[in-house]
């Protein structure tokens, strides 16, 4: 089984980084988000466990990249580059994150009043919606996040409700 394992991890590792640059690159630049994005966070996972053995069978050699000033300086310029994208997201309320999910959390806060027109609705049209989905007693004041609260739901559960027509 070790022989096995060892004989196949470094073409797994290959074979996996080379989906992830792919799928990394059509993120990046926003092609087929839908398509790659499961892909990359899932397999750049599995990634981890050839490069483990990969590190594991070289683990003598590996060493040897210490005793030199590159490995110890493309360590800490890479460690320095993360911090410096992770300092960007964690220095500011509403920094960093994702700009869709921000949107999402805003429709989820207003009040239905203000989300109607926006699906393009009249406010009774999207209560009426909500009674057909099950939700009932809804207001214009109430919020999607503050329905699904008090039914034990998801939000964007409730979300779904919304913009689904009976």
């Amino acid at each position: 089984m070790r022989d096995l394992l060892f004989r196949w991890a470094t073409p797994l590792t290959a074979g996996l980084f080379l989906v992830s640059t792919i799928s990394g690159v059509a993120l990046f630049f926003g092609w087929q988000s839908g398509l790659f994005h499961e892909m990359h966070e899932v397999l750049s996972m599995v990634l981890l466990a050839p490069v483990a053995v990969h590190l594991w069978r070289n683990w003598k050699p590996m060493l040897g990249y210490f005793r030199r000033a590159a490995m110890p300086l493309a360590l800490a310029g890479s460690l320095a580059a993360g911090g410096f994208f992770a300092a960007e997201a964690l220095s500011g309320p509403g920094r960093g994150g994702n700009p869709a999910m921000a949107m999402v959390k805003a429709v989820q806060s207003a009040p239905l009043s203000a989300v109607a027109p926006v699906l393009g609705l009249e406010e009774a049209a999207l209560i009426a919606r909500l009674e057909a989905a099950g939700i009932a007693g809804a207001s214009g004041s109430d919020t999607l996040s503050s329905l699904a609260a008090s039914r034990g739901e998801a939000p964007m559960a409730m979300m779904a409700k919304a913009v689904t027509a009976p």
